[in-house]
């Protein structure tokens, strides 16, 4: 199965939603069309600004194209849609190769932050780089045997200390492990404890002091791992995490489990942020690069 068919096997839901009713909105075109296609985008949940925003677009794109037929019409909504994402390339793709990149994954728990955490170390061992990973998340011992686990089975080392332990002092020792393997990524689990905020500023600003300790020049990703379940409650979680820490990508997770995943465009649309990842399901290959164009055909097209 091909990256498209994919993304369209996990947002199913959302397409299920919205996209058999813009078909017939486009066949139809009738008068109160662009009202009800304002209200079918925010049934989505991206959000009346979003909706407000794409509407008004083609609307003013259709008076200076009066001859377009419906397909255009859908496809010129797609590219807009599409053109809310922000399109800044990730560090894994344009830093150097002379040192690991460092990926600090961030997020409430219980949004899939430490699965998601393994998931990425596949994606990037079956891309050819050597990863390892660190258990930040110390004071879940649950977490850290999860990522053992996925260690384990990725056959990929996991740099861990006692349950309590500084998660500095284990975002240190994987970066100094990194380095002296020569590896390519080094990808950091921490912990989500919103409700103790100053905490896991202090926590997050002191594990990102130790990562540049020995190379001011280390690249660094800082990507939040966001449950798509909870629709426009996710942009609370990103207004509350950019306060903590300078969050650089998304990562989407369950958007199997919901038919409102038109929330990514609101989050990326609002806080100018790029997606990087989506996961659409239970399996490890399921966290898939997000693709923007691909994601707006997702939920707009039945086919």
């Amino acid at each position: 199965m091909g990256l498209f068919e994919k993304i369209k096997e996990g947002l199913a839901k959302t397409r299920t939603r919205i996209a058999s009713a813009v078909e017939v909105l486009f066949r139809r075109k009738d008068p109160s069309f662009y009202r009800d296609l304002e209200e079918i985008l925010i049934t989505a949940d991206v959000g009346p600004v979003v909706a407000q925003s794409l509407v008004s677009d083609l609307r003013e794109w259709e008076k200076d194209h009066p001859e377009v037929t419906p397909e255009e019409s859908l496809a010129h909504l797609e590219q807009k849609m599409a053109g809310e994402f922000p399109q800044t390339p990730p560090l894994w793709d344009s830093s150097p190769g002379n040192g690991p990149l460092v990926i600090l994954m961030v997020g409430v728990n219980g949004v899939g932050k430490t699965t998601t955490t393994g998931k990425l170390a596949m994606y990037f061992r079956d891309q050819g780089r050597t990863v390892i990973l660190g258990a930040a998340d110390t004071f879940r011992a649950a977490a850290v045997e999860q990522l053992r686990k996925w260690g384990e089975q990725l056959d990929v080392p996991v740099v861990h200390q006692k349950p309590g332990a500084d998660p500095a002092s284990v975002a240190f020792d994987t970066v100094k492990a990194a380095r002296a393997r020569k590896m390519d990524v080094a990808i950091i689990d921490t912990a989500g404890r919103l409700q103790n905020k100053h905490n896991l500023m202090a926590e997050l600003k002191k594990i990102g002091s130790v990562i540049r300790k020995e190379d001011p020049e280390t690249p660094v990703e800082i990507l939040l791992v966001l449950d798509a379940t909870i629709g426009q409650n996710a942009l609370a979680q990103l207004e509350e995490f950019r306060k903590i820490a300078p969050v650089s990508g998304l990562i989407l997770t369950k958007l199997d489990g919901t038919s409102k995943g038109g929330v990514a465009v609101a989050l990326a649309q609002k806080h100018h942020l790029p997606v990087r990842f989506i996961g659409v399901g239970e399996k490890a290959s399921d966290l898939l690069p997000f693709d923007s164009l691909m994601f707006a055909r997702s939920i707009l097209r039945q086919e």
